[in-house]
C-alpha cells in the first residue's frame, strides 16, 4: 500500500513503485520473468513523436512518405529505452528481494510497479541509480556508434536520435525532486543522514514541487526576458510536465504518511470478535445471536464445529428484510480458504504481505494453537489507514 513515484514525461521513465497488481495494457512480453504492459495511451504518443520527427527524417534523408515509417522505427526504439531503464529498475530490486509485479510503459513514459519499499537507504539508492546510470551508459554507447557510421543513412539517424535520446532519458531523471530517480536519491541521502525515511520523503517531496514550478515558470521567464510570446507547444508541455511532477510529489507525501501507519496495524486490534452458527441457520437468526453475543461477523461452522466459511456483509445487505428469516446463512457465505486463514498475531508489514499473497474481503484469525480468534475483514484494515 506503499507509492514509489507517479507518472512521467515521455522518455523520462518513473520510478520504481508498488501498485495493486492489474490494470489495463496489453501484455507484451516478460524479460526476467518481469510482465511488461503497454497502455493504449502509448499509441498516441507514437503518433506524435512520428510526426515531430519525421521532418527531421525527410530533410536528412528526403525518404518522402517512407520518412514517417523511420520516425515511428524511433518512437518504438525510444520507448524500448524506457523499457530498459525499467528492467534496470527492477532487476535490481529483485535482486534486494523486492517483488515486482509488473512494468507499464504509457502515455507520459514508464513505471516499475514494486510491491515493497526498500529497507534500507542504501538500497533505495542502488535501486533508484540504477535506471539513469544504464540510460547513460546506453547513450555514451551510442554516441560512441554514431562515430562509426554515415550520419546521412537511415541507421545515422536513427542513432543519433536513440543516443541523444538516452542522454536526456539519464539526466533528466536525475533532477533532484520526487517522483524523478534523482528524488529517490534525495530521499535515499536525507534518509541515510537522519535515519528517518518519512524526513527524506518530505524533502525530495517538496524539492520536486519546486522543480515542478521552476519547470513550468521556465518558458515564461525566456518570454518575457526576449520580449516573444511562448512557444505555444512548449508552454502546453511545460505544464503538463509540471502538473504530473507536482501531482507525483504529493502522492509520495501522502504515502509517506500511510507508510507511517503500517507498524500500527495488528490484526488482534482490528479483528471482529464472531459468533459461529450452522449452515442451515437462517440469516435473521444468525443475526439475533450475533447481537446477543456482542459480536461483529458470523462464522458458519460445520457438524463437528470446524469453521467452514464466512458470512458475507455485502451479499447479506442484498437480501430483502422479508427474506432475511428464510434464506440459510450459507447462501451469503464466504468459503474459508487456506489463503483466507491467517494468524491473529501478525502486525504490521507482515500483515499486510498476508492480505496481499491472497487478497479477500475477509479472513478468519486464528491463534497458535489454530483456534478461531475472529474475522478481519479488509475494509477495516482499510478504514485504518484513512482515518485522520
Amino acid at each position: 500500500m506503499t507509492d514509489h513515484g507517479s507518472s512521467t514525461p515521455p522518455g523520462t521513465p518513473g520510478t520504481p513503485r508498488p501498485t495493486a497488481r492489474g490494470g489495463s495494457g496489453w501484455l507484451m512480453a516478460r524479460p526476467f520473468g518481469i510482465p511488461v504492459y503497454v497502455t493504449p495511451s502509448w499509441l498516441i504518443i507514437a503518433a506524435i513523436i512520428t510526426l515531430i520527427y519525421q521532418p527531421v527524417v525527410e530533410r536528412t534523408l528526403q525518404l518522402g512518405p517512407a520518412s514517417y515509417l523511420v520516425a515511428f522505427v524511433f518512437a518504438v526504439l525510444l520507448y524500448v529505452s524506457v523499457l530498459i531503464h525499467e528492467l534496470a529498475h527492477s532487476v535490481t530490486a529483485r535482486m534486494f528481494g523486492l517483488p515486482v509485479s509488473r512494468i507499464t510503459l504509457y502515455m507520459l513514459g514508464g513505471v516499475s510497479e514494486i510491491e515493497r519499499e526498500a529497507p534500507t537507504p542504501g538500497r533505495e539508492f542502488l535501486v533508484a541509480v540504477s535506471g539513469p546510470v544504464l540510460s547513460l551508459v546506453l547513450a555514451a554507447a551510442g554516441a560512441l556508434a554514431y562515430g562509426f557510421v554515415d550520419p546521412q543513412t537511415i541507421l545515422g539517424v536513427l542513432i543519433w536520435q536513440l543516443w541523444v535520446a538516452n542522454l536526456l532519458v539519464g539526466v533528466f531523471n536525475l533532477l533532484p525532486g520526487l517522483p524523478l530517480d534523482g528524488g529517490r536519491l534525495v530521499r535515499a541521502l536525507v534518509w541515510a543522514l537522519t535515519r528517518r525515511p518519512r524526513a527524506g520523503t518530505v524533502v525530495a517531496a517538496w524539492t520536486g514541487r519546486a522543480l515542478a514550478v521552476l519547470i513550468v515558470a521556465v518558458p515564461v521567464l525566456y518570454g518575457l526576458r526576449t520580449g516573444e510570446a511562448p512557444n505555444l507547444f512548449g508552454l502546453l508541455w511545460a505544464l503538463l510536465l509540471g502538473s504530473f511532477i507536482w501531482m507525483g510529489a504529493g502522492s509520495a507525501l501522502r504515502a509517506a504518511r500511510l507508510r507511517e501507519r503500517v507498524p500500527t496495524l495488528r490484526a488482534r486490534a482490528l479483528g471482529r470478535s464472531v459468533a459461529v452458527v450452522g449452515a442451515d441457520t437462517p440469516v435473521a437468526e444468525a443475526q439475533r445471536r450475533m447481537r446477543e453475543a456482542g459480536a461483529r461477523a458470523l462464522v458458519v461452522a460445520d457438524a463437528a464445529g470446524t469453521p467452514t466459511s464466512i458470512v458475507n456483509e455485502s451479499a447479506v445487505a442484498a437480501v430483502p428484510d422479508s427474506r432475511l428469516p428464510w434464506v440459510p446463512v450459507s447462501s451469503v457465505s464466504r468459503a474459508i480458504t487456506r489463503g483466507s486463514v491467517i494468524r491473529a498475531d501478525l502486525e504490521g508489514e507482515e500483515l499486510l504481505e498476508a492480505l496481499r499473497a491472497h487478497p479477500a474481503p475477509e479472513y478468519l484469525l486464528v491463534e497458535a494453537d489454530g483456534g478461531v480468534y475472529g474475522v478481519l475483514r479488509t475494509s477495516d484494515v482499510q478504514e485504518a489507514f484513512t482515518r485522520r
